[in-house]
Order: structure tokens, then C-alpha cells, then sequence
């Protein structure tokens, strides 16, 4: 039967492909001048998001894959499993403030989690924000929200079909009450409570009607005081000298300090500090600047009764815990608390009593108890091997709560304390997914310079190393971001039908600190390219799979991995997933925050960087060639990584694609980078993007 099943879809498949007609993409003879050389950009008017001329190639090209992908036989079965196993009951850890318990839970077939909370010691529980309430069809959504440290007030960030954009709220907690104010044009922003109101960031209104492309300039920051307009906001922080910079502001608990920080990239960024204890609400603040370049980060963590907490990774690639006293200004006199050691440090929590700290050590969590001089006391026995995504604390009690989430299962909650260290467990989702029945396993293998590079390979218990194993292998490999172990509903299917899920962990996140950043960007980027290629070239040496089963995917900065891989090696793969993806790598930094990726790929504008970039963005080194089945994912509201990246390559793709394997793009018109996405959305895009791999790797469903 599963025969006869795998043969049918073979015939549809290959009949279809003959008859795949692509959507006429118009080339201008536009060229652009780098240095010196003269470089074609054809598809440029993709990048004019509002003009007609772009809303009909949009219609043209859904309607295509959606014809595509609707004779797939099993693509609503997927979707409903997908909804089965999607509907579960999550919940976050609570978090205490000001007497009372706040927490989110989602029931499983919500659009987003409801937030809620309790008094103390009291188990009755009110209902805080829904923002299944914001818009009917779920694309607005809450970003961000902030306890007032008086308990009084939720002030909370709302963004609309996925956009970066955010409008910022205010509610009274105990009477629901809604405040007047709306604050507009909000972005990359925090919201810091002092006093009778909060500091925020945003950018000027925007001139024209461009907001989802326009470049992003001229960050600000806010103090908005309670019950007045945004037009009598004050003016805290600017600076007309550099307009490609962005600023928040944070305050510590006890309101004395307030905490400046300025980047103008993805790593480092300068600390400023000033003492707001006698702040009148109305002068201006006056910062003292701690640094003068962007060299290292500084992540302020807390405060004990000797000074602030901060974990940098200046002198320390693998971070370290330092303790400031404010009116010391110099880094190299600050109070080295938790010095660098093998392990990367992630992040500190303080307790009535002590310090959870939590180290990743390849690839994994470890949580330990510090003393308050830094002393180590003892590990945290974790109760389950997962990965630890979240440690809620509070600076007057022992108590702490921390989940807990795997490759094989959803987020669990436990309850402790740095007293006792004994976890016990607060909340488990039950889900209609056995766990029981798969293995996550941890291999390393090197890469083409003969680097070590780990990678997680999840799948059935009962798993046959027969070398014709579909397999779904992931990557990101950017921007100092570490890619731990986490639960992905999605994935789920491809996992009960057979599947093994591989993530591997490349250079250019921060899986071992700095150095493993650095070794994957700027003029080290095609490091990342070459950990991901021989990912899949160790997955086929070990007889997990064939290039016939091996589908890549990737998302945003993954997206330009998945297309480079795509353009280096076709013959590799069967089917590539380019999700969101940064493609046009020599006008990325012209398109809303794009400028701020120029840390980690370098620009075009500069000459040794851009005869580097042009090797290996992917639009444009698409040549004829036989390429495998691509559905490359995006959606029209994305301000983050503008669609015209993706609009570029898919129309250089299927005029260059020499093989029957189809080159589709789903552009979804009501989302964005991803963020906030309704979870009926979320089941209908991953359930396409599975019913086309599936498809292409020859696979049926149980």
C-alpha cells in the first residue's frame, strides 16, 4: 500500500512539474556601479512594495503555488495533525512584582496566550490583557509589556500583521481601566517604569507612505508621564550626529539609577549611567558615558547592595559578571565578580540570597548557585536533560521558578529555591505527542577547514541507518545567537512520519562565545556556508539520509543560509526552504534596520566587502543550473527583512531553474518577520511548507 501510495505521488508530481508555467517577471535594464564594476539588477522594481505592478506579480505567483500545493493528496491531513498536536496547554513562569503573580497561558486553540494574574497568595485569577481581543482575524498582537513597580499600571506594546512598528498602551490593573494614550511609531524599544510614567524609544513619524522599507533613522528616547498626550512626551535622549544609532534607556529596581544604552549594529554597544534618585521628570538627564566604542557588549542584569550587575564580553569572549559602583567610570577598575571561564556565560538572576547562574556548555544549560561575592556554592541538579529558556527571581525572595524544554517535548515548569535546590514540579503540558517514542542525540563532526562543529539529530526510537531516511536539517549561523535545543510543534509531524530533524550548531552564532561569532562573519561569513554543507555531507557519510532525501531550511538570517547552500551546492539537496531570508547581500542595509547587519556581513560600500558579499548573495549567483524543489516563505508586512529579498531571487530562480523541480514563493499578505503570528496562520504556512516537503521527498503520511 505504501508502495503504490509513494508511486502515485511520484506519478502526480512529475506529470505537474512538466506543466509549471511561472508568472511572467518583467527585467529592466537596470545596473548598478560598485567600485568600479557594474553589477545588473534586473528585478529591482520588486522592491517598490505599494505599485500595482507588484501587487499583480504577488497575485500571480500565490496563485500559482497555491494551485501547486493544493493537489498535494495529503496536505489538509497535515494540517490537521498539526492542530491536533498544536493544541496544548502552555503557560509561562510566573513572575512576582509588587505583591502580585504574573504569568501568561495559552489553552491550545487561542490565537495568542492570554496574560493573567493573581494576587499574592491568593488563587483567584484575573484576566490581564487578551489580545486575542486586539483584531478579528488575530494579526494584532501583543510585543511587550512592563508591570508598573507599584503594581498599579500595565503599560504594553501592540504591533499589527507582523510589523516591527508598535503602539504602546496603558491599563489600571486592578479596575481594567484603559488609558487614554496611545503612543505611535514605537520601535526596538523597551518600557522602563519610573515614577509616574516610563521611558520608551521611537522613531520619527515616517515622511512618506513607505513605512514597511524606508530606512529606519534618527532613534530617540522618551519619558511619557501618565494621562497625557504623546505630544508632551520629554525628550531624553538623542543624537543628530549619527543617525544610524539606537538607544534605550532601563532603570534599576529601586529607581536610583537609570541605565543608557547605544548601538549601532548587533554587538557592543556604549554604557552610560546616570543617578536619577532627585530627577524632577522635567530637566534634562545628564549620562556618564563608560565607554567610547562599540568593542563589547554590556548587559545590566540586576543590583545587590554593593553596586550593578552587568555581564560583558570585554577581555572575555566567553563573558564574564562584573560589579559597577556608578561613580566609577573605567571598565578596567570595575569589580571582576564572575570571571571568564571554558564555558559561555549566559545570564544571571539575583535572589534574596544568592545568584542563579546559568553557563551553556556545548550547547547545553547548567544552572549553579553563587554567593553574592562570586563565589560558586553548588550546581542546580536539573530533574530532566533539556535546555533551561527562562529563570524567573525576584531580589527579595529565595524562591525561583525555571522552564525547561527539549527536542522532544514542550516547556515544563519547576519551583526551587537557592535554599534547598529541590525541584519541584509546577506545570507540564499535556500534549498529543509521545515523547517517549523519539531520542535526540549529540554528534560533532568537522568542517571544511576541520573545525568541530556540534549538531542535535532528532528522531524515532526505531530509527533504520539505511541511508534513505527523509531528513529536515536547520541552521542559522548569526548574529551571536545560539541556537539551544528547543521544542518545535511543527516539526512534529515530519518526526511521527519518519523524519529525522537535524539543527546544526555553525559558526556565527554564539554557541561558544565571541570567538565562534566572529569565525562566522563579515569576511569569515563563507565559514557558515561550509559548517552547513558538511552537516549535510556527515548526515549522508553516517547513512542517516541521501541528497535525495535532504531538505534545508532556514529563517531570516537562516534564509540567506538555506539560498546560499542552494547556490553552492544544488546538487546536495532535494528540497531548500529559504524562510524570510536576507538574499541581496549588497543592498540589504538600504531597507528599514538593515543597516544595523552591516557588524556581521559587512557593506557593499566598502570595497573588499562587497567583492566578498557579491560571491555569495544569493541573487546574484543564481545561474542556469539544475536546482532541487524550493518554496522560498515571506510575507508582505515584513519591515524586518523587507520581501523584495525574497521577490528578487525566487524571479531569478525560475528563470534560471533548469529542472522540473518547482521554485515557488508563498508570500503570505497579512504577516510579517514572524512575530505574533495568530496560531491558525502559523498552522496553515508550516502546513504548507510540510506538505511540500513531504511531497518532494517522496513521503506519505500515516
Amino acid at each position: 500500500m505504501r508502495l503504490t501510495i509513494l508511486f502515485l505521488v511520484w506519478v502526480i508530481n512529475t506529470a505537474y512539474a512538466q506543466k509549471l508555467n511561472y508568472p511572467y517577471t518583467p527585467k529592466s535594464d537596470r545596473i548598478d556601479v560598485y567600485h568600479g564594476v557594474e553589477v545588473a539588477d534586473p528585478y529591482q522594481w520588486l522592491e517598490n512594495e505599494t505599485s500595482d505592478e507588484v501587487k499583480h506579480w504577488i497575485k500571480q505567483q500565490n496563485e500559482l503555488t497555491y494551485k501547486y500545493l493544493e493537489q498535494i493528496p495529503y496536505r489538509q491531513k497535515i494540517k490537521n495533525r498539526l492542530a491536533e498536536v498544536w493544541t496544548f496547554e502552555t503557560m509561562s513562569a510566573p513572575i512576582k512584582k509588587a505583591g502580585k503573580i504574573f504569568y501568561y497561558r495559552h489553552n491550545g486553540q487561542q490565537n495568542h496566550p492570554v496574560y493573567y494574574y493573581k494576587n499574592d497568595n491568593n488563587d483567584k485569577e484575573y484576566e490581564l490583557i487578551n489580545p486575542n481581543n486586539f483584531s478579528a482575524d488575530g494579526t494584532t498582537s501583543l510585543t511587550n509589556y512592563s508591570i508598573s513597580n507599584n503594581g498599579k499600571y500595565v503599560a504594553y506594546a501592540v504591533s499589527h500583521k507582523g510589523s516591527d512598528w508598535n503602539e504602546i498602551y496603558i491599563k489600571e490593573i486592578e479596575t481594567g481601566r484603559l488609558l487614554s494614550e496611545k503612543l505611535e511609531w514605537v520601535k526596538f524599544s523597551g518600557i522602563a517604569w519610573y515614577k509616574n510614567g516610563f521611558f520608551y524609544s521611537r522613531y520619527p513619524a515616517p515622511a512618506d507612505g513607505n513605512i514597511y522599507s524606508a530606512k529606519n533613522e534618527f532613534h530617540k528616547v522618551y519619558y511619557h508621564k501618565l494621562n497625557t498626550p504623546q505630544s508632551n512626551d520629554l525628550l531624553i535622549y538623542e543624537d543628530k550626529n549619527y543617525a544610524l544609532r539606537n538607544f534605550g534607556v532601563s532603570i534599576t529596581s529601586d529607581e536610583k539609577f537609570a541605565i543608557l544604552t547605544t548601538s549601532q549594529g548587533t554587538s557592543g554597544n556604549l554604557l552610560a549611567l546616570a543617578d536619577v534618585s532627585k530627577w524632577d521628570v522635567k530637566s534634562p538627564i545628564q549620562f556618564n558615558l563608560f565607554n567610547k566604542d562599540f568593542s563589547a557588549d554590556y548587559w545590566y542584569v540586576g543590583q545587590i547592595k554593593s553596586g550593578l550587575l552587568f555581564i560583558t564580553n570585554h577581555q572575555a569572549p566567553n563573558k564574564k559578571l562584573v560589579l559597577i559602583n556608578p561613580k566609577k567610570n573605567k571598565p578596567d577598575v570595575w569589580q571582576v565578580l564572575i570571571p571568564e571561564s571554558d564555558h559561555v556565560l549566559e545570564n544571571v538572576y539575583v535572589t534574596k540570597s544568592g545568584l542563579i547562574v546559568k553557563y551553556m556548555i556545548d550547547v547545553r544549560s547548567a544552572l549553579f548557585v553563587y554567593n553574592f561575592s562570586g563565589k560558586r556554592e553548588q550546581e542546580i541538579q536539573l530533574p530532566v536533560t533539556g535546555n533551561i529558556i527562562s529563570v524567573q527571581t525576584t531580589p527579595d525572595k529565595d524562591e525561583f521558578y525555571y522552564s525547561i524544554v527539549s527536542y522532544t517535548f514542550p516547556a515544563r515548569i519547576y519551583k526551587s529555591s537557592v535554599n534547598h535546590l529541590k525541584s519541584e514540579l509546577y506545570f507540564k503540558p499535556a500534549i498529543k505527542f509521545d515523547s517517549d517514542n523519539f531520542v535526540t542525540k549529540q554528534v560533532f563532526y568537522y568542517s571544511k577547514d576541520s573545525t568541530k562543529i556540534p549538531m542535535f539529530i532528532t528522531h524515532r526510537k526505531d530509527l533504520q541507518l539505511n541511508g534513505d531516511n527523509p531528513c529536515f536539517l536547520f541552521g542559522y549561523g548569526g548574529f551571536n545567537i545560539s541556537y539551544t535545543p528547543e521544542f518545535r510543534v511543527d516539526r512534529s509531524v515530519f518526526l511521527e512520519n519518519g523524519g529525522i530533524y537535524c539543527v546544526a550548531n555553525i559558526r556565527g552564532g554564539g554557541e561558544y562565545g565571541k570567538r565562534w561569532h566572529n569565525a562566522g562573519r563579515q569576511l569569515n561569513k563563507q565559514n557558515v556556508f561550509n559548517d552547513f554543507i558538511a552537516a549535510a555531507e556527515y548526515l549522508i557519510k553516517e547513512k542517516y539520509t541521501n541528497t535525495h532525501k535532504l531538505a534545508i531550511h532556514g529563517r531570516s538570517n537562516g534564509g540567506l543560509l538555506a539560498a546560499a547552500c542552494l547556490t553552492q551546492r544544488p546538487d546536495l539537496f532535494k528540497v531548500v526552504i529559504p524562510q524570510v531570508g536576507v538574499l541581496d547581500m549588497l543592498k540589504f542595509h538600504k531597507f528599514t534596520i538593515g543597516w544595523a547587519w552591516v557588524g556581521d556581513y559587512g557593506s557593499s560600500e566598502n570595497k573588499e566587502h562587497f567583492e566578498y558579499l557579491l560571491k555569495y548573495s544569493p541573487v546574484h549567483n543564481v545561474k542556469p543550473n539544475h536546482y532541487p524543489a524550493t518554496l522560498v516563505v515571506t510575507a508582505d508586512h515584513d519591515d524586518r527583512v523587507v520581501p523584495a529579498h525574497s521577490y528578487k531571487f525566487i524571479a531569478q530562480l525560475q528563470d534560471k531553474q533548469l529542472s522540473d523541480n518547482p521554485a515557488l514563493i508563498r508570500i503570505d499578505t497579512n504577516g510579517g518577520h514572524g512575530s505574533g503570528k495568530p496560531l491558525a496562520m502559523q498552522i496553515d504556512e508550516y502546513g504548507d511548507m510540510w506538505s511540500f516537503v513531504f511531497y518532494n521527498l517522496g513521503m506519505s503520511i500515516n
